[in-house]
């Protein structure tokens, strides 16, 4: 396991102790509140030799650069997900290399499994009693999940109107679950418990948001690893993806970070953000450090990554590696949700296709080159969320028993030849 020296602000670099993981930097927070990260011991950024064929697979491959060892992880066997060329998807979009890291494969069918491999361990390393999750749906799933998995109780504070599968998921691997009437109210509550009480948060608890927790986003990193591998020790030109909050574009940056530092690679990618509502985009076009809090224009379909206003972690790395925001519309999540389904295989929530939505903004806008190797995070299962595709598919074809009368509306459906 690395060693954790403490935490240390993302915006100005102050440092904290390691138990300052539910605060955000008090001398940020009276212009733009600002997670924090975690700061090792400096061996662990020192060249080091690559997980060899023997290593194990999965988020414990890449060796002690965690701030867990592998013998005291909660582990649900999460990571070393497949990384799919989208040979079909790319050729409609003129571009040749374009990857996604399917992330339905994981323990609870989401990337949030890394998250929540990571908090609920350092959570149970620390002394954690009890931990609580406010969400929308994966990652309450995914805390749900791994507190279980650790014997330790666990609550989820969601909100009236989230995707019934989820709710379904979390209270079936025994979290005690509780909707409230306005989603601010979620974070007021849980707020109350995790100072009142002690308990060990995994998610963002107050506004404005700043992020999820520090030991938590740590999991994150090894998508990096495993992508650069998976291309064969080669960085991505451009990493895309669905953005609530930011974690995973902060993780992963580390990750690329980490691999410079120990000699596997000789650049970094640039990171693109898919937002819904554009909090982000403002921000880099009115050069603020503090992402506004946008109009809910429209009801969205994504419900994972339906916040209005984005967060100065996710800000920031998408303006150091000069990437790219933006927003995307429910036609075209829909659409690229129902084409990955229909000509690569993959079925995934309407949030996770945004990201090949934005790969198409960029490659139409000639900001992406036919020749340059694009990744896109495909966040969690369309199973998370059915009734959002079914309401955008068409009628079910229903045939009568009579032969005549089936082949007569197959024929007129399309699905039987017609003479």
């Amino acid at each position: 396991m690395a060693r954790v020296l403490g935490l240390q602000c993302i915006r100005c670099g102050a440092p904290y102790p390691a138990a300052h993981y539910a605060r955000d930097c008090p001398a940020c927070a009276p212009t733009v509140r600002a997670n924090l990260t975690i700061v090792y011991d400096e061996s662990l950024r020192r060249r080091r030799p690559k997980p060899t064929s023997a290593a194990s697979r999965g988020l414990w491959r890449y060796g002690d650069v965690l701030p867990v060892a592998e013998e005291d992880g909660v582990s649900l066997g999460e990571g070393g997900s497949q990384l799919h060329h989208l040979s079909r998807s790319g050729r409609s979009i003129k571009l040749r290399n374009l990857f996604a890291k399917d992330e339905t494969r994981n323990p609870t069918w989401s990337f949030k499994d890394r998250l929540a491999c990571m908090a609920v361990s350092s959570g149970k390393q620390l002394g954690a009693k009890v931990i609580v999750s406010s969400s929308s749906g994966n990652a309450g799933a995914a805390a749900a999940a791994y507190a279980a998995r650790a014997g330790m109780p666990c609550v989820v504070f969601t909100f009236k109107g989230t995707a019934g599968p989820m709710l379904t998921q979390m209270r079936s691997y025994g979290a005690k679950v509780v909707a409230v009437e306005n989603k601010p109210d979620r974070w007021r509550f849980m707020e109350y418990a995790v100072r009142k009480f002690d308990w060990f948060p995994t998610s963002p608890f107050f506004g404005p948001v700043i992020g999820s927790n520090p030991f938590g986003i740590e999991g994150y990193k090894t998508l990096a690893y495993e992508v650069v591998e998976q291309l064969g020790w080669k960085v991505p030109d451009w990493c895309i993806l669905p953005v609530c909050y930011g974690d995973a574009l902060v993780g992963m940056w580390r990750g690329f970070e980490d691999m410079m530092a120990f000699g596997w690679t000789d650049r970094m990618p640039r990171m693109v953000a898919a937002e819904v509502y554009g909090s982000i985009g403002a921000a880099l076009a009115d050069g603020s450090d503090a992402p506004p809090d946008m109009p809910r224009a429209f009801d969205t379909v994504a419900v994972s990554i339906g916040a209005t206003q984005g967060t100065y972690q996710a800000l920031d790395i998408v303006r150091r590696s000069k990437g790219a925001a933006l927003k995307i519309s429910n036609e075209d999540m829909m659409y690229w949700q129902g084409s990955l389904a229909s000509e690569e295989g993959l079925y995934v929530e309407p949030s996770s296709a945004a990201g090949l939505a934005a790969a198409e903004q960029l490659a139409k806008s000639g900001h992406l080159g036919v020749d340059e190797t694009v990744v896109s995070l495909l966040t969690a299962s369309g199973l998370k969320d059915p009734a959002a595709t079914a309401k955008w598919q068409s009628e079910l074809v229903t045939v009568p028993s009579n032969l005549e009368d089936a082949i007569a509306v197959l024929t007129a459906a399309e699905i039987f030849p017609g003479n």
